[in-house]
């Protein structure tokens, strides 16, 4: 059962292949939406500071019934957070708000401010002091494991340069007809474990009528097929929903993808249009309007 499999992080600490996204669950629905993913498996919870739900999703933490070091919990520093006593005070903050006293993971959100996201300025001194406030807050045991998220290639070599802890994770788009294989196989070889959030493009891969048709193929639906493609890429999938129905189904992913229909959907022309989330950074590749 995919619930129960996990990866081994680099620096030996276990995550698990599939977990809960919470991106635009809203607050007062977090903590439900957290206990029914609890009770049928999930162990890994995704949040962030930007999703203004840190509070809700620490809520259904800490009452679903489960003891706290059984639970995977995730969060990010705020992307507009550029100073080592900016990102270490959010820290702190996230903490108080989820009542935890630690994290399992904490990554920088974006390499840039949102407003600035792939823009010509790339806060590369900027980011190696954030990263300094993570890796503070792993020392004093606030964090497990640290990590980014939205980091190209050169954004990973200008922390890997000077860094003490090397990132485990890069949290990234991913999903078919969207899969930057350069970037997920430099990732590989430098044992930064890929995080796939959006695995169903949020949405658009169930307008595809080459996903629709693979899925039929082999009997599942296209949430189960995008899920499954990123399991099998070697990423953790980290699906977005609060209804219990998905959920289940989500997680219903044990079945494999041939390798010639595994190359097929790698290969798959990448989808521009995301419909009317096209404004934000993440799929539109541009600077917050």
């Amino acid at each position: 059962m995919i619930l129960q499999e996990t990866y081994t992080l680099a620096n030996g600490i276990a995550i698990p292949k599939l977990g809960l996204g919470t991106w635009f669950i809203d607050n007062n629905k977090a903590a439900q939406a957290v206990r029914t993913a609890v009770e049928l498996g999930y162990r890994l919870i995704d949040t962030a500071q930007a999703y203004g739900n840190e509070q809700g999703v620490g809520k259904g933490i800490r009452t679903c019934g489960l003891k706290r070091e059984e639970l995977f919990v995730a969060s990010k520093v705020a992307a507009e957070h550029k100073t080592y006593e900016d990102a270490a005070r959010s820290i702190d903050e996230t903490l108080e708000k989820m009542g935890l006293t630690y994290l399992d993971q904490m990554l920088i959100h974006s390499p840039q401010p949102w407003r600035e996201f792939r823009a010509e300025k790339r806060y590369f001194q900027e980011n190696r002091a954030v990263w300094r406030a993570l890796e503070d807050a792993q020392a004093a045991g606030k964090v497990r494991v640290i990590g980014v998220s939205n980091f190209l290639r050169d954004d990973l070599e200008n922390l890997l340069t000077g860094c003490r802890v090397r990132p485990a994770v890069n949290q990234l788009l991913l999903h078919i007809a969207g899969t930057d294989l350069p970037l997920l196989d430099y990732c590989t070889r430098q044992d930064i474990r890929v995080e796939a959030y959006s695995p169903i493009a949020h949405g658009e891969a169930l307008k595809n009528p080459a996903i629709t048709a693979m899925a039929e193929q082999y009997g599942v639906s296209v949430p189960q097929l995008c899920i499954r493609y990123v399991l099998q890429l070697g990423a953790v999938a980290l699906p977005k929903t609060a209804d219990p129905g998905h959920m289940r189904s989500n997680a219903a992913v044990d079945f494999a993808i041939s390798p010639e229909d595994m190359e097929t959907l790698r290969s798959m022309e990448h989808l521009t249009d995301y419909g009317d989330y096209n404004g934000f950074p993440v799929f539109s590749g541009k600077p917050l309007a």
